[in-house]
């Protein structure tokens, strides 16, 4: 069997997914790092440790599961959703730990787009050790690690548009209420949406309009410790006893028009992956840009007739200019459809 064959065996497979998850739990919680996930196999093939990113400034997912193995790892396999890093900044270059443990072989999913980073497999490589890269690569950048590799690529956070409406598409009634279109449920899925975000953004009128305080809570309804920047776009005032403004969440105030000019000062501050939850002029405006990355649907099994659309103007005037998304998954949240949708590109 060849390493490539080796490499997608069901050891290997279940491995790479676990990673996967160990990512995923960590999401919002390492910016401007990515959220990587490793899982050490012994030379049985059993897993003997597995660790994930830690914030800023803490130990990368490969020294976390090394560590976590101990020297079980020495001849063992690391499977690892990032390309191992080739960079000593805060932390050393993960290809490095790797190497000293004794690791004899490196499967990882995604390969790293990161120039000041990258060349952890060729380091790896070229110390005898056996790296094999593309394993689950389309299932796993799909995941945790899809904000990162946005961020990194552009240069410009990654969005999500996370909305609630009814059946036909109303996201509250004529005469203004929209607590609550969505189920329980679906709003409990929407606050984990949200706590995997740097950054929650909404415009000056969703704030005039519902007062939000947009921080993330747990499910007793108290505060998380850690909480996502909250982010007013806008020119008009908001008043100082506005639940944004209050002590629990930082918040910053950026001007209206251009969404490239709410992004790149975020993109500066080191906010990878933003969760748009404006109303329907906001999203319109970052729909036209073609800055929505991710939409986040729930659809309630209600019909409203009348009242504010979801969406504002998006530049559409007629059906050949639409904008195509793909369908990622469409599943139940409570008694409401959970959508999640991305750009067609094609």
């Amino acid at each position: 069997m060849s390493e490539t064959e080796w490499a997608r065996s069901p050891a290997v497979l279940r491995a790479m997914r676990q990673a996967a998850e160990l990512g995923q739990e960590v999401l919002g919680t390492t910016s401007p790092n990515p959220p990587v996930g490793c899982v050490i196999l012994d030379r049985r093939e059993r897993v003997v440790g597995t660790g994930a990113t830690r914030p800023v400034g803490g130990e990368h997912a490969e020294v976390m599961a090394l560590r976590a193995a101990g020297e079980a790892a020495s001849g063992g396999t690391a499977v690892v959703t990032l390309e191992p890093c080739a960079h000593t900044g805060r932390t050393g270059a993960c290809a490095s730990a790797l190497r000293r443990a004794g690791i004899a072989r490196v499967v990882y999913a995604v390969a790293d787009p990161n120039p000041m980073a990258s060349g952890g497999a060729e380091m790896l490589r070229a110390e005898g050790v056996s790296v094999v890269g593309g394993i689950l690569e389309s299932e796993v950048s799909g995941g945790a690690l899809r904000p990162w590799l946005h961020f990194t690529r552009t240069g410009l956070p990654h969005v999500t548009w996370k909305y609630a409406a009814s059946l036909d598409g109303r996201s509250a009634a004529s005469d203004g209420t929209s607590q609550w279109i969505s189920s329980e449920e679906s709003r409990t899925r929407a606050h984990r949406i949200r706590a995997c975000s740097d950054a929650v953004l909404v415009g000056t009128g969703t704030v005039l309009a519902d007062d939000p305080r947009l921080t993330v809570r747990d499910g007793d309804g108290s505060p998380l410790p850690e909480q996502p920047l909250r982010v007013v776009v806008g020119d008009r005032e908001i008043p100082g006893s506005a639940n944004v403004l209050d002590d629990s969440a930082p918040t910053v105030r950026l001007p209206g028009g251009d969404p490239d000019h709410a992004l790149r000062p975020l993109a500066e501050r080191g906010v990878v992956g933003v969760m748009l939850e404006g109303g329907p002029t906001l999203a319109g405006a970052f729909l036209r840009a073609g800055r929505i990355d991710l939409v986040e649907a729930f659809v309630a099994p209600t019909l409203l007739g009348s009242g504010s659309a979801a969406l504002g103007d998006a530049g559409v005037a007629s059906l050949s200019q639409a904008w195509r998304f793909h369908f990622e998954r469409v599943t139940m949240c409570g008694q409401d459809v959970w959508i999640s949708a991305v750009p067609f590109e094609g």
